[in-house]
């Protein structure tokens, strides 16, 4: 059996495809298509959890996304469980095993049920009240205490063992619902011929066709029209149609997020396929056809079991088949509740009364009540209702009356009218309106390229929704350069017009402090919180959001912000526009982490990138150090060598002989087009119109401040190509800056910018013999001092293979830098090694690099700067053009700041005892005697002991330190204080006469 409360007829799943699943350790059948909370409806189980602070027994109250109570753990298996599963989406799958949560033993007999009668101590904002004394206490007691409740399911603990995909898609519109408005705008915009997706959160296409069973399309069921209208765009080559998707988030640009549900709902999943599905699109335009989301009432006790909103009722029973009660009452102040009554009356249900808070509802629906029989209280209202674990009753009383009539019930249905859903429009930074006519707020200023359409947009009217939709698909499409070929005509009908909007939404909620009107389901928000919060001075509706903690819970007041917004103007005595809206942040729904993530976890959590060189670096016994994504060879230990011991080797065979070394890990920007020497004036100090080609330059670029960003070499291999050089981890910041100046500040310039780094493997070739090594194995390539001087590039062949040669050096020796085509890297690395060893040379890693660098005081961009460095400052004031009048951080260099004196700037340190090797980081003071907290002078930036100079070395940034040369400064030491004197940054060879060998 499926359950007794079934409707034999209604529905659309079929009887004989059943399954079955356990709710706290009890089985229950199911129709294939249930969610969890229709089959437990079908079941008679309406207690489905507790709330989080009064612990109060909970029902379902919705049948979509916006569900506050129906949260609950789902489980495959013990590796693959999941907390906080709204029951209201989650689809039945045979041998699923749910269970409540936030309820100890079980779920009819909570011990945390105590809070529901010391809730008179837990008023909002007790915690802020509460908490404060002793101070001592908080860290020892009351957080351990507080962190201990929080939370409503319990995390896993096991490694989630599913795995989860992500995709990039790119469409001319896209369409976010897909109800009878989205299917219509892409219909519209599909047959233009411009790429379309349209997705929807359910399983089927519909929207509010899923309960409203009165809409006909072109004379044919609103429902199988809408699967047919599914079916027909998904045959369309330019149409993605994706049901279980969910739009998430909207960001810049037309960036939106969708999460695709692709096998939740799937007893025995394809271990293939992934469980869910990232898609990023950037559209061209978007259609917001989103919905709205019906309004509970706010009344006493208005959270039992069994209480839902009406619209909920039909979906369950024009749907899944489900009635929800068998004697059910309903109290609205919208016209749309009566239809869920005359639903349920049809179907066989009793409707006790449709209570109406309103004096005048429509004729229509009225009419339609006296013709089933349905008694109807208009100018009523529901004062409370009564029952444990489930309604049995509610109190019913004339307006301004005291005289209470009680009406036995079994399920109650209320709708305080329908709230537009603007939250993708507004996580699109448009600002929403108040309607006052509707009692809602809706679109008002757009900031993206987006529309929005239908009932988010305040559209009730059926065939206005419709013709509203065509136009903005056809729009859309237009705008992204789509002409349509024939108009798309649809016709529809519904058997009522909607009326009525906020009136009445919160009537019953009344000023006695002692009564529990809910507004937040899930935080156990009443309106005399929001009322209490006003009198505490909160008057900012966000400041009454965090002193209330309304709309904060996992369905982030969907249901309860405009009800507390409301009541909120109503004690302030202001207007709603005047009090403020909330802000509907991403995601609009619970996204899981495995989806956010994908497949970054584990060893892919942060990818490790190997140079094309890597394999035989490590056949050679390289030990490796990671360097951001990279593994960079740290050393080549031979035989009985400790690290110190081959990093000393390292060094003096470079400056002896020759080594090699791994660069491919340098960034590399291919800058082209007529305009690049233009666009590299403009992001560089340095001027490089008079660069000619084959000839390389030495180039700082800043940020706006005017400080450091980053530094490389850059070649012009020809008029308009320069082959430009990042740092290591400066390469994706690099391109980023290039790109982001490219597109907002010098549009006008005709350049293209690509990222090069991993095209080009590089080995660096150092040392007095370095030219001896590499002059065997370059083809084309006159390689003397005059035919190709330092700071050269030429392009010609390496072992057969091209390459772009660069004449340069990183360790102020003779060096050259062979780049070659990623794939050839490792045949070149080994031709270059057979040399290398012929000349006695060897293989040095990044340690050395390190040292040798330093050794000639060639500084590393985030090691010997902090983001408080400008040229000057590093002694590179001759890299910055003396002539030039714009480049990105000009006017930051002449801030009065950056030019007084005193600044700190990089320098040389030398020990007095040259044995002692100073930490990196370690601070300079010049008394070493004064009082702590002693007046710091700077710190040590790079510290190494250098076997080329006998000694150690070191480069520091210091206040004043160009006119400190000479003098003698401490480090102090826990355990001693060094002396050091402050020298040139250069170590060795100070005249340079090495670099020409």
């Amino acid at each position: 059996m499926s359950g007794a409360n079934r409707i034999p007829g209604a529905g659309r799943l079929t009887p004989a495809r059943t399954a079955r699943f356990s709710f706290d350790g009890k089985s229950y059948g199911a129709l294939e298509g249930d969610t969890v909370a229709s089959a437990l409806l079908a079941n008679g189980v309406h207690l489905v959890g507790r709330s989080f602070k009064y612990h109060r027994p909970r029902g379902v109250v919705s049948a979509g996304p916006e569900e506050p109570n129906g949260l609950i753990g789902v489980e495959r298996d013990a590796a693959r469980k999941q907390p906080n599963v709204r029951a209201t989406v989650q689809e039945v799958f045979d041998g699923m095993k749910t269970i409540s949560q936030n309820r100890y033993p079980s779920l009819s007999f909570d011990v945390g049920s105590i809070n529901n009668l010391l809730s008179p101590f837990f008023a909002a904002g007790f915690y802020y009240k509460t908490f404060m004394w002793p101070k001592q206490a908080w860290k020892h007691i009351y957080e351990p205490q507080i962190r201990a409740a929080a939370g409503l399911g319990v995390a896993p603990t096991e490694d989630d063992t599913d795995h989860y995909s992500s995709r990039y898609a790119h469409c001319d519109v896209l369409v976010i619902g897909g109800g009878i408005a989205g299917l219509s705008a892409a219909l519209a915009a599909a047959k233009t011929g411009a790429r379309v997706i349209v997705c929807d959160e359910q399983p089927e296409v519909g929207g509010a066709m899923h309960y409203d069973k009165s809409v006909t399309v072109d004379g044919v069921d609103g429902f199988t029209w809408a699967q047919k209208t599914a079916v027909d765009l998904a045959k369309m080559s330019n149409v993605t149609v994706l049901p279980r998707t969910t739009a998430f988030g909207y960001y810049a640009q037309n960036f939106v997020g969708l999460v695709e549900r692709v096998t939740d709902h799937v007893a025995k999943p394809d271990r293939r396929l992934p469980r869910e599905r990232l898609w990023q699109v950037r559209a061209k335009r978007v259609v917001i056809a989103t919905g709205a989301i019906e309004r509970h009432m706010v009344f006493a006790n208005n959270d039992r079991p069994g209480i839902m909103q009406a619209s909920a009722a039909r979906t369950y029973l024009n749907h899944f088949g489900v009635a929800v009660g068998r004697k059910v009452g309903v109290y609205t102040a919208n016209d749309s509740a009566y239809e869920a009554a005359f639903d349920l009356k049809r179907a066989g249900v009793t409707v006790a009364a449709i209570v109406d808070c309103r004096e005048k509802p429509g004729e229509a629906v009225l009419a339609e009540a006296r013709a089933l029989g349905i008694e109807v209280l208009t100018g009523h209202s529901v004062l409370s209702t009564s029952g444990k674990l489930r309604v049995a009753g509610m109190s019913v009383a004339r307006n301004g009356s005291s005289a209470k009539r009680n009406i036995a019930i079994d399920a109650l249905l209320t709708s305080a009218g329908w709230t537009p859903s603007v939250h993708m429009f507004s996580q699109s930074r448009g600002k929403v309106a108040y309607d006052a006519e509707s009692g809602s707020f809706l679109p008002g200023v757009y900031a993206q390229d987006c529309l929005s359409i239908g009932a988010c947009n305040g559209t009730t009217d059926l065939q206005a929704t419709i013709e509203e939709a065509l136009a903005a698909g056809e729009l859309m499409a237009k705008a992204s350069g789509f002409e349509a070929t024939g108009k798309v005509e649809l016709q529809a009908t519904n058997a009522f017009q909607w009326t009525g909007g906020m009136s009445g939404a919160a009537e019953g909620a009344g000023e006695d402090t002692t009564v529990k009107a809910f507004i937040d389901f899930q935080n156990d928000v009443c309106a005399k919180d929001i009322r209490l919060a006003v009198r505490e001075g909160m008057h900012s509706i966000e400041h009454i959001k965090r002193f209330t903690t309304n709309g904060m819970a996992t369905d982030q007041g969907k249901l309860s912000n405009l009800h507390g917004l409301a009541i909120a103007a109503e004690t302030l005595g202001r207007g709603i526009p005047e009090v403020g809206l909330t802000t509907f942040r991403a995601p609009y729904t619970p996204v899981t982490f495995g989806t956010l993530i994908s497949h970054s976890r584990g060893e892919l959590f942060d990818p490790t990138r190997k140079t094309p060189m890597h394999a035989l670096e490590e056949a050679e016994g390289a030990v490796f150090e990671d360097v951001g994504q990279w593994k960079r060879a740290w050393y080549y230990p031979r035989a009985g060598e400790d690290m110190h011991r081959a990093v000393n080797r390292e060094c003096k065979t470079v400056r002896e002989t020759v080594g090699m070394f791994d660069a491919s890990t340098l960034g590399k920007i291919e800058v082209v087009g007529p305009d690049a020497a233009t666009f590299l004036n403009l992001t560089y100090t340095n001027s490089w119109d008079t660069l000619k080609p084959g000839r390389s330059r030495y180039g700082i670029m800043l940020r706006e401040d005017g400080f450091v960003y980053d530094d490389g070499v850059v070649g012009r291999m020809a008029e308009d190509r320069f082959h430009v050089t990042t740092t290591t981890g400066g390469a994706a910041r690099v391109m980023n800056h290039m790109e982001d100046y490219l597109q907002t500040e010098f549009p006008e310039l005709n350049v293209w910018l690509t990222s090069a780094t991993e095209q080009w493997a590089v080995i660096a070739v150092q040392g007095p013999k370095a030219r001896e090594v590499i002059a065997p194995l370059v083809e084309g390539i006159d390689l003397s001092n005059e035919a190709f001087p330092h700071m050269s590039v030429r392009e010609g062949k390496i072992c057969g293979v091209p390459t772009r040669l660069f004449r340069m050096s990183f360790t102020g020796e003779m060096g050259f830098e062979v780049n070659v085509p990623a794939d050839f890297g490792p045949a070149i690395w080994e031709a270059i090694r057979a040399e290398v060893d012929k000349a006695g040379g060897c293989a040095y890693g990044t340690e050395a690099m390190h040292i040798l660098r330093a050794e000639k005081g060639y500084i590393i961009v985030g090691q010997d700067t902090d983001g408080t460095v400008t040229p000057d400052d590093a002694s590179l004031g001759w890299a910055v053009g003396k002539k030039k009048t714009d480049f990105v951080g000009i006017r930051g260099l002449k801030r009065p700041d950056l030019v007084r004196e005193g600044r700190k700037q990089l320098v040389g340190l030398l020990t007095k005892d040259p044995k002692v090797v100073l930490e990196e980081g370690a601070q300079i003071v010049a008394d070493p005697n004064q009082p702590k907290p002693m007046t710091m002078l700077g710190h040590v930036t790079s510290s190494y002991w250098s076997e080329n100079a006998g000694r150690s070395i070191a480069l520091a940034l210091v206040a004043g330190g160009k006119a400190r040369l000479g003098q003698t400064l401490y480090v102090p030491m826990p355990d001693r204080t060094i002396a050091v004197e402050v020298s040139e940054m250069v170590f060795i060879d100070k005249e340079g006469v090495r670099l020409n060998g």
